[in-house]
């Protein structure tokens, strides 16, 4: 089938056969064949008369529904008329969290693009991978961030136009979108085109591309939620995790508006900046990692955040300490969950009525789970065993039918965490299944690391592990054999950490560099880094 005049994404889909058993089973998740889920996020508020409610705001500005929507057609008109972008082009954003991002989003979408959101950390090698990897076309990039990209250099890559995410002043996209008329006529996706593609880091160094359909991101929205938010059009949404995230995506950008909700976008969200707005906006509900918890209770005293009623915690698993810290000087309980790029938003999680403190959860409403071997049996209650997960939305790496069917096996998702289930059916982490390191709620693959410290030129050799920290959950830990074993010291180190954040996202660098002679290896010399992590645990 011929879902768009430029058909890549969805010829590289994972074969029928190869992707995860997908269900209904209410009425909530059935959508029509014909759909584009900026319709019901964006466009029925103006046409239901509820254009002139405030949709996004930040510590300068404010957006109703109607000037998002207007700026989101008039993104869309520049697309189409002078970016040239046919249907099924994939156009990324590179940006922090500001209303700029989010109308570029939605134009995307209502041109009839695949939108590929990115983190404003990734540098020039990283954004060069994705590029290549997705053939992407088009990008939509803040001037503030405009260096890493335009020292892309890619075939694929035909037009880059930048614009102002502070809103102070004007740029090549603004200067576009003032000659544009404020209605466009959306694109004719069907429920199950493709709309957006999320990059995901992989243990083998090479990052793996997620992608869903329209009817995924309403699918989402009728999930967790409903479950554990109960959300209204009087609720306003905040949080740290980047609009690249698919977590920050669904907390700070689809649920508030699929609910007809507002959000609040800060572009460097300290927890004194999260606190200051939830005092003197009265938000709501606040989407952000175990980190920034823990750092938000030590001064949630100093601010007035009686308005906030929920709390969600994700990207690694929820320290009992934590959520014991913030109830005791809050009376707030924190709404823990799991979620994955892959399955695009939160699958097991809990709410207020049935919350178990210190399990992760039960799986919420259109989803279910189970722990299995590995060989896909069912495992008894108690025993630690592998995650798999299966509901409305699935596992579909575009271009990759090795890691998809690592990833989705008898039609379930294996999502790589270790858990176990009670009796009572609750599910409890236990460890992560793969060298991926969870730091502060970033997923960072060791391999990634590993291969940017090896082209450093005072490096022989490297490995990389996850290091527990109490703050950050884990560390990068780099066990480096150097070239020359008599320059090992302390101004090294500094160096090549200064230098890896120089390279490469700085969220990723080694915060831990230890110098070793020689690294474990088998005798066919594959590094053995089960050994790093016992001497890191010792």
């Amino acid at each position: 089938m011929k879902y768009y005049e430029d058909n890549f994404a969805h010829d590289h889909l994972p074969a029928a056969e190869l992707q995860a058993q997908c269900f209904t089973g209410h009425p909530d998740f059935e959508f029509p064949e014909d759909l584009n889920c900026v319709e019901k996020l964006l466009d029925r508020h103006i046409a239901e008369g509820n254009g002139d409610k405030i949709a996004i705001r930040t510590f300068d500005m404010q957006w109703t529904y109607k000037d998002l929507y207007e700026k989101s057609n008039q993104i869309a008109h520049v697309l189409v008329e002078n970016m040239g972008l046919v249907p099924g082009n994939r156009v990324l954003i590179r940006s922090a969290n500001n209303p700029m991002y989010v109308a570029c989003w939605f134009a995307i979408l209502k041109a009839g693009g695949i939108v590929v959101a990115t983190m404003p950390l990734l540098r020039e090698k990283e954004l060069s991978v994705m590029v290549e990897s997705a053939e992407i076309s088009h990008a939509f990039c803040d001037y503030r961030l405009e260096d890493e990209m335009m020292s892309v250099k890619s075939p694929f890559l035909k037009q880059i136009i930048t614009f102002d995410g502070s809103g102070k002043g004007v740029s090549k996209l603004e200067t576009l979108m003032a000659q544009k008329p404020k209605e466009f006529s959306n694109y004719k996706s069907k429920s199950d085109s493709l709309s957006i593609i999320g990059f995901t880091s992989g243990t083998t160094g090479k990052p793996k591309m997620t992608s869903h359909y329209h009817k995924d991101i309403l699918l989402i929205c009728e999930a967790f939620p409903k479950y554990s938010l109960q959300p209204t059009p009087n609720d306003v949404f905040i949080g740290s995790p980047p609009l690249g995230f698919t977590f920050g995506l669904g907390g700070l950008v689809l649920f508030p508006f699929y609910f007809g909700a507002s959000t609040f976008l800060i572009e460097k969200p300290s927890p004194d900046l999260l606190l200051q707005a939830i005092q003197d906006y009265k938000v709501t509900i606040c989407f952000t990692a175990p980190t920034a918890w823990r750092i938000l209770t030590q001064k949630a005293n100093g601010y007035d955040i009686s308005s906030l009623r929920k709390c969600v915690s994700a990207g690694e698993t929820l320290p009992v300490k934590v959520w014991e810290d913030w109830y005791n000087t809050t009376g707030l309980k924190i709404i823990d969950g799991i979620g994955s790029t892959e399955i695009l938003h939160i699958f097991i999680s809990s709410n207020e009525e049935n919350m178990r403190v210190g399990a992760t959860g039960l799986p919420i409403r259109g989803y279910e789970a189970m722990i299995v071997d590995e060989d896909g049996n069912e495992l008894p209650n108690g025993t630690p065993g592998r995650l798999a997960v299966r509901g409305i939305t699935g596992c579909k790496y575009l271009n990759n039918p090795e890691k998809q069917q690592q990833y989705v096996q008898n039609g379930w998702n294996i999502t790589g965490d270790i858990f176990k289930k009670d009796d009572d059916g609750y599910f409890w982490f236990v460890a992560r299944g793969d060298d991926m390191i969870i730091s502060s709620g970033y997923n960072i693959s060791a391999i990634e690391v590993e291969n940017v410290l090896i082209t450093h030129s005072d490096v022989a050799e490297c490995a990389v592990v996850g290091l527990p920290d109490e703050n950050r959950g884990m560390v990068v830990c780099a066990y480096l054999v150097l070239k020359d074993k008599n320059k090992a010291c302390n101004e090294l180190t500094k160096a090549i950490q200064d230098w890896f954040k120089e390279v490469a996202a700085p969220y990723k660098y080694p915060r831990e560099i230890k110098y070793v002679d020689v690294l474990p290896k088998t005798e066919t010399g594959k590094i053995q880094r089960f050994k790093l992590k016992n001497t890191v645990q010792a």
